[in-house]
């Protein structure tokens, strides 16, 4: 018989704070060992110290001169905008309009759905994100067709169908009641089966109608640890969009309040238009706020300001937003986040945008204590950094002299090439090719 036991020799990477606001955040071992068992985290820490616990039959996987950090959480992404990431327009509603809306169609086609759902899944996971708040389509054949698959390979991810009966193509809509109703079925068959969530999806504002937005509050009520995730405040001319739809509410945000749609677990895309009132809103109520750099760069959005977020408490957490977002990594995602804090006057430090992609997401999701970090019991979801994946990153590397000159390199130098390996429940499901 073999060791139940698997360990892990590299550099251990991984937060339990927000590492702006805590000078003692950061959990660093340079010489560190993970052990897993059962899928889990048993202990992470100094090799020197941990290796004598270790029974001598378990081998310990050695990959020294990488760094092991918990696996990304993508807290915002289309997986059926897949194929349409890099397209043009001239804004948002014109991207809707022209690529989104022809896209999605296609997902009437449950095999469809399911190819897509197979590659956007193991793009995750070249890219090194184990977890993910998912949008799907108005059919609820896409929600099983990403489901499926993603239960299949043990993930944990969260994903919804998206609620839409108004202000948009007839062949995407559905009606207030019968898009709450496969709503509720599609709980009722996913939510909390093995690792899969379910996240209530209304689509944004401006494709519902008040009557769609008052049941999905209501069913929101009526399954509290389910997610809420729509938008808000991407974009200037939405945003003026939504005055005219909603006159009597205060602000954007304010809509959602209204319908119930503001709580722990509910995910706000964007936020990038709201104003002090709606931050502490948001604070108050624990609604997670998920930024999403390279869309809101590519549609010309706008940035999102963190001094303010800050100030007032908001929960904040990094997302890609693909299609509109233009990659899947992680990484090149916080190269934008990145740019976007300086536009804003706001350095972010490297510590902080990998605590965002990681413990901070996990903190978004109320997941903290399951995936996110390697604190004892959490769920072995980590991934294997590479800093001399390419001539440039090594080059950079040999010439970092402290810890927040290596992750700054990654963060700005680093995309997929990176990832030597990503780790699901302790199981290995991606390995590059040396």
């Amino acid at each position: 018989m073999t060791s139940p036991l698997q360990a892990y020799r590299a550099s251990l990477l991984h937060f339990h704070n927000d590492p702006a606001f805590d000078a003692h955040a950061t959990q660093w071992h340079a010489d560190g060992l993970l052990i897993v068992a059962d899928g889990t985290v048993l202990a992470a820490g100094d090799f020197q110290q941990l290796a004598a616990t270790l029974p001598g039959d378990c081998k310990v996987q050695d990959y020294r001169g990488k760094i092991i950090t918990p696996g990304f959480i993508d807290t915002h992404v289309h997986y059926p905008q897949t194929d349409i990431i890099g397209s043009p327009a001239p804004g948002l509603l014109p991207w809707l309009e022209t690529y989104t809306f022809p896209a999605e169609r296609r997902f009437e086609d449950p095999q469809h759905g399911g190819e897509v759902a197979e590659f956007f899944l193991n793009e995750l996971l070249r890219n090194g994100t184990t977890t993910a708040a998912v949008y799907c389509t108005v059919h609820p054949q896409s929600v099983d067709a990403f489901f499926e698959r993603s239960h299949a390979l043990n993930l944990r991810m969260v994903a919804g169908k998206c609620l839409m009966d108004r202000n948009a193509p007839e062949f995407l809509c559905d009606t207030a009641e019968g898009g709450v109703r496969e709503s509720q079925q599609l709980i009722q068959r996913w939510h909390k089966r093995g690792r899969q969530h379910y996240a209530i999806t209304v689509r944004f504002a401006p494709t519902s109608t008040p009557a769609q937005l008052q049941l999905a509050g209501e069913l929101a009520a009526q399954y509290p640890d389910t997610y809420i995730q729509t938008h808000v405040a991407e974009n200037a001319d939405e945003v003026q969009w939504v005055k005219q739809l909603f006159p009597d509410s205060r602000s954007y945000l304010d809509v959602y309040d209204q319908y119930g749609l503001m709580r722990e677990r509910a995910l706000y895309a964007h936020c990038i238009w709201l104003d002090d009132a709606d931050r502490a809103r948001m604070a108050a109520t624990r609604s997670a706020a998920i930024v999403c750099p390279t869309s809101n760069l590519f549609l010309g959005s706008g940035l999102f300001d963190f001094a303010s977020a800050d100030r007032l408490g908001m929960p904040v957490s990094l997302a890609t937003d693909v299609g509109g977002g233009t990659s899947f990594s992680m990484l090149q995602t916080m190269n934008e986040l990145y740019k976007v804090g300086r536009m804003g006057g706001t350095h972010l430090s490297a510590q902080r945008l990998f605590y965002l992609a990681t413990l901070g997401g996990a903190r978004a999701l109320q997941l903290q204590g399951t995936i996110g970090n390697f604190a004892p019991g959490c769920e072995a979801d980590f991934i294997v950094l590479d800093p001399q994946a390419t001539p440039l990153l090594a080059r950079r590397s040999a010439t970092c002299g402290s810890l927040e000159e290596q992750l700054f390199a990654l963060a700005i130098l680093a995309d997929d090439r990176a990832v030597a390996a990503t780790y699901s429940a302790g199981v290995c499901v991606h390995h590059r090719p040396a």
